[in-house]
C-alpha cells in the first residue's frame, strides 16, 4: 500500500498557530486603547519563540549533535518554560523602549495558560514530551511503542486550564491585580521543577534536568516581579487613589 502523503503529519504547528492567531485576536482588542500594545505583542512572541529554543538546546538539543536525525531535532525542539523566560524579558524590555507604564501581565496570565493547554494538545497527538515508563494504571497512557507512561502532557494540560480558570476568577474579583502573570511564573516554575522528575527527559546535572534549572528561573523571576510591583505600589498609593477619585470607573490594569 503507498503510504499517505499525511502519514507524517503533525497537528503541533496547525495547533500552535490556532493560538497564535487567537492570542493575537484578543491583544489586538486591547491594543485600541494604545497601539504600542501591538509592539508589545510581537516582542512577546518573538522573545518567547527564542526563548524557547534557547532552553531546549542548551536543555538537551545538544545531545543530538552528530545523531541521526540531528537537523529535525534541533530545528523543532522548543521548551515553554524558556518561552516563558524569553517573552517576559522581551515584554519588560519593549515597555520600556516604548515608555508604556501600565501592567500588562494580567491580561498575559489569562492567555499564556489556555495556549500552553492548546499547544500540549499538539504534544498529546505527536505522542512528544513523555512521562517516566512506569507500571501499568488507570492514569497512565501508552506511548506509539505500547510502554506504559506517567501521563506527563494531560497533567500540564490540566495545570494549565486550572490556572486559566484561577486567574479569570481572580480578574473577576479584582484580586492582586497587576500581579497575575508573576503569579503564573511562580507556579508553573514550581510546578514544572517538580513535574519532571515524572517526565522522560536527559538528567544532565546529577539527576536534575536543564529544565528544571530553566523552572527555577522562572519561579525566581516571578517572585521577583511581585515583589517589585508590590513595592512600587506601596510607593505611590495616593497618586492612584487620586486617579481614581477622579475617575471611578476607569479600569487602571491592563
Amino acid at each position: 500500500m503507498r503510504p499517505s502523503p499525511f502519514h507524517h503529519w503533525s497537528p503541533y504547528p496547525v495547533l500552535m498557530l490556532a493560538g497564535i492567531i487567537g492570542s493575537g485576536i484578543v491583544w489586538s482588542r486591547l491594543a485600541r486603547k494604545d497601539e504600542r500594545l501591538i509592539f508589545i505583542y510581537a516582542a512577546a512572541l518573538g522573545g518567547a519563540f527564542a526563548g524557547a529554543k534557547v532552553a531546549y538546546l542548551a536543555a538537551e538539543g545538544w545531545l543530538h549533535i552528530g545523531q541521526p536525525g540531528m537537523w529535525l531535532q534541533l530545528a523543532t525542539g522548543k521548551s515553554i518554560v524558556g518561552a516563558l523566560l524569553g517573552g517576559y524579558a522581551s515584554v519588560e524590555l519593549a515597555k520600556k523602549y516604548s515608555g508604556y507604564k501600565e501592567a500588562t501581565g494580567d491580561w498575559f496570565a489569562a492567555i499564556v495558560p489556555l495556549s500552553v493547554a492548546l499547544g500540549r494538545v499538539g504534544c498529546l497527538l505527536h505522542g512528544c514530551c513523555l512521562g517516566i515508563a512506569c507500571p501499568p494504571a488507570w492514569y497512565t497512557i501508552r506511548d506509539p511503542f505500547g510502554q506504559a507512561r506517567w501521563p506527563a502532557v494531560p497533567v500540564e494540560m490540566a495545570f494549565n486550564l486550572l490556572c486559566a480558570a484561577v486567574f479569570w476568577r481572580m480578574r473577576r474579583k479584582g484580586l492582586l491585580p497587576g500581579q497575575h502573570f508573576h503569579i503564573y511564573l511562580m507556579a508553573y516554575g514550581v510546578f514544572r521543577f517538580a513535574h519532571e522528575f515524572l517526565r522522560d527527559t536527559p538528567r544532565v546535572l546529577g539527576g536534575l534536568t536543564g529544565y528544571q534549572v530553566a523552572a527555577a528561573a522562572c519561579a525566581l523571576l516571578g517572585l521577583m516581579g511581585f515583589i517589585r510591583r508590590r513595592r512600587a505600589g506601596e510607593r505611590t498609593p495616593l497618586i492612584k487613589l487620586e486617579i481614581q477619585d477622579s475617575n471611578p470607573e476607569r479600569d487602571l490594569t491592563v
